[in-house]
């Protein structure tokens, strides 16, 4: 686990200080720049989305393993709930693009 942290941390070190290389006389629009934060919005939105809802389903089956009577209950709270998270993730795209667009 701390091994994986440990990598990711490292990329994203990695990713900000490449922003160096991308570095303009004033005369250019940014766009590698808005490229990059885009694509790490893209990224960021996605790794979160994911993480929820790995947790969420998680949650709701070892709710449902404790209890088999409970499936009805939790199963239309876990849809919802996943819903929304991806709904968060989408939103994380459409900012992206809007902010790669500008």
């Amino acid at each position: 686990m701390k091994r994986s942290v440990s990598r990711v941390l490292v990329a994203f070190a990695g990713l900000l200080t490449s922003s160096l290389a991308f570095a303009e006389d004033g005369s250019g629009s940014g766009v590698g720049l808005w490229a990059i934060g885009s694509g790490l919005a893209m990224g960021l939105s996605a790794l979160g989305g994911t993480l929820g809802q790995s947790k969420a389903a998680a949650a709701a089956l070892e709710g449902i393993a404790r209890n088999p009577t409970s499936k009805d209950q939790v199963f239309t709270p876990m849809i919802l709930a996943l819903a929304l998270i991806e709904f968060q993730a989408i939103m994380g795209f459409i900012i992206a693009v809007l902010w790669y667009a500008k």
